[in-house]
């Protein structure tokens, strides 16, 4: 048992092999650690997530190593059956590759029963083990862009089906009907961790396919309110509402995402006496504007953007990280910020928005959260009084937002797969300026650097977890920075993460602007110390 430093406030504890893996984890299922926030399950490792103020990292380390994985988990009650058309682009291949027929591979398929070891990448994947171990077949050399929804794939030892459209590099030997992922549907995921899962051929007579339905969803979100809101006039980005985070999801797949400078959405709230986690719409650049239909006050923190009222006789410029009256008929306008990408919108009493899997925040990769703000929109307010302390009369911004060409220093924890790159690639890392590229979005930073940061081989990484502000590097050796919309699991190494407290930071770095990563220390495991 190996394990690596991943943040100040996570660890990947490394074991054996997936059945150490999912022992641990059901251990700790089974007798918590007192500290201990999230864990993300793996194929060989387990992130771990805790509270520094509760358990060191250290001690942590030695409360894991105690624990016995030697227990078998009992097999689950719980039986999904999948029908499958074989008609993948890839199951020709899949047969050249295990020496055997198109029709023994589905056959082996058909007759395997896997067990949904861990849920990652986008929510309701599940990565099922136990298949007929002849049907381990490398991913495909070059992934391909797009894999539709439902399409049954092999990888390694794993088989599973893509629950959306999306990027991999899995070999599609199917597609099913059956959705994998729907909000709708209470789980969302169809696979559970630990679930039994049979794969059938419904091309054949005799079985009768049953694709679960999930209940229509209520209209009501989209009828207005006859009530005080604001009415959306300009949305160039559309604006999504945020709040501290999804927690407790990972079982499924979801990842927490929230707002991406955290510090500037307490203070929207803080500005207009909002209770802690009141839901803020998250602004990136210029354009927003929008009409109040009543009288309202609102604060506005994070990038400096230029805010203009209009009312009805004149129009002057609204100071930001400070309280804004509103009368009926008033239209606010954000212009383009000269610092900064991201600012914070809270109004007095709340926005009237229902929470998605107990959380306001809007994953944009995961498409999990209210939907976006766009032109046209109305935003119905709440007028909740409950909780309200007096507005701030003035709030400080925490940090000097960077500017497009400026260059911005990260703090950077090295780990957990630190080891994986040569010493010059390291130096690369930490020496030279990294470029923001114009594909950054809330998923991660995309960087662009002279020289790729150096791997000493290109070993596959099994599937492991990943933490917001974790910088992977994929083949080319640019690295991608996560922010908070990142896929719970990654298949490509992380070098280093950067400090948590940076993270804000991070969250406001404009295109164009170049980041310069400083390690707080150098790589070391962690060494299991009571204390």
């Amino acid at each position: 048992m190996r394990f690596l430093p991943v943040s100040l406030t996570t660890i990947l504890v490394e074991l054996a092999d997936l059945d150490e893996t999912l022992a641990l984890f059901a251990s700790l299922q089974n007798d918590p650690v007192e500290g201990i926030e999230e864990t993300v399950p793996a194929a060989r490792t387990l992130m771990i997530r805790f509270r520094p103020e509760k358990i060191g990292a250290e001690a942590l380390a030695a409360r894991l190593a105690s624990r016995d994985l030697s227990a078998k988990i009992a097999p689950s009650d719980n039986l999904v059956e999948i029908p499958v058309h074989y008609n993948g682009e890839d199951l020709a291949d899949v047969a050249e590759l295990t020496g055997m027929s198109i029709e023994e591979v589905i056959r082996r398929h058909t007759e395997s029963e896997f067990t949904v070891a861990f849920c990652g990448f986008a929510p309701g994947f599940g990565y099922l083990v136990g298949g007929d171990p002849a049907l381990h077949v490398p991913r495909r050399q070059s992934p391909r862009t797009r894999i539709p929804a439902g399409s049954v794939a092999l990888a390694g030892a794993f088989s599973g089906v893509y629950p959306q459209n999306s990027p991999g590099g899995w070999q599609i030997i199917g597609t099913t009907p059956v959705k994998m992922w729907d909000i709708d549907r209470d789980p969302g995921a169809l696979f559970q961790p630990g679930y039994r899962v049979r794969f059938f051929d419904m091309d054949k007579a005799g079985k009768t396919v049953d694709i679960p339905v999930s209940a229509p969803r209520s209209a009501g979100k989209d009828r207005a309110k006859a009530g005080p809101h604001f009415k959306v006039l300009a949305a160039p980005m559309p604006a999504i509402f945020q709040d501290l985070g999804r927690f407790g999801q990972t079982g499924q797949g979801v990842s927490a995402s929230g707002a991406l400078d955290r510090g500037a959405f307490n203070a929207a709230n803080r500005i207009v006496g909002n209770p802690v986690n009141t839901p803020c719409l998250e602004l990136t650049l210029g354009g927003f504007s929008f009409k109040s239909t009543s009288r309202a006050v609102i604060g506005i923190a994070g990038a400096p953007c230029p805010v203009t009222i209009t009312t009805a006789d004149r129009s002057f410029a609204a100071k930001t990280h400070g309280p804004v009256s509103l009368e009926p008929g008033d239209v606010v306008t954000f212009g383009q910020p000269p610092k900064g990408m991201r600012c914070y919108l809270a109004v007095r009493g709340g926005f009237e928005v229902e929470p998605v899997l107990g959380s306001f925040a809007t994953d944009t990769l995961a498409i999990v959260g209210p939907e976006p703000v766009g032109a046209g929109a109305i935003l119905s307010l709440k007028g909740e009084k409950t909780g309200l302390s007096s507005v701030s009369i003035d709030e400080v911004q925490a940090f000097e937002a960077p500017a497009t060409g400026e260059v911005v220093t990260l703090d950077v924890v090295l780990g957990p797969r630190t080891d994986w790159f040569t010493q010059k690639g390291i130096e690369t890392l930490t020496g030279q300026l990294w470029q923001v590229t114009p594909q950054s979005n809330r998923v991660g930073i995309r960087l662009a650097g002279e020289v790729p940061v150096e791997r000493k081989d290109s070993a596959e990484l099994p599937s492991e977890g990943t933490a917001t502000g974790a910088i992977q590097i994929p083949h080319s050796g640019q690295p991608v920075l996560f922010l908070a919309d990142h896929p719970l699991t990654g298949g490509y190494p992380v070098i280093g993460a950067v400090a948590e407290y940076h993270l804000d930071l991070a969250g406001q770095i404009p295109v164009n602007a170049k980041i310069k990563f400083r390690p707080i220390g150098p790589f070391a495991e962690i060494a299991a110390k009571n204390t």
